[in-house]
């Protein structure tokens, strides 16, 4: 349960700190560093962060992000599935 809501805040956290950035970057304003965006993804983040690339159409053009954030998603996703499995592994 704990871990389940660590994932929604983390991911919402996520999805914020992208559309703030987005918001900062168009106002000329102080920006969010890309390592911050990357630790948020890193810590389970990714899909908040992937959701926030797509819906604020913000850093989608940067190779880093395009493909690494999909990648750290399934790699999550994974991970995820294999916490949750009934099977012993």
């Amino acid at each position: 349960m704990i871990i389940a809501v660590y994932l929604v805040l983390i991911n919402l956290c996520g999805f914020w700190v992208m559309g703030a950035d987005k918001r900062r970057a168009q106002r000329h304003k102080w920006r969010i560093s890309e390592n911050r965006l990357w630790l948020i993804a890193i810590v389970f983040g990714a899909l908040g962060v992937w959701l926030g690339m797509q819906t604020f159409r913000h850093k989608t053009k940067h190779a880093s992000f395009q493909y690494g954030v999909p990648f750290l998603l399934v790699i999550e996703a994974v991970l995820i599935g294999i916490y949750y499995s009934p099977f012993d592994l």
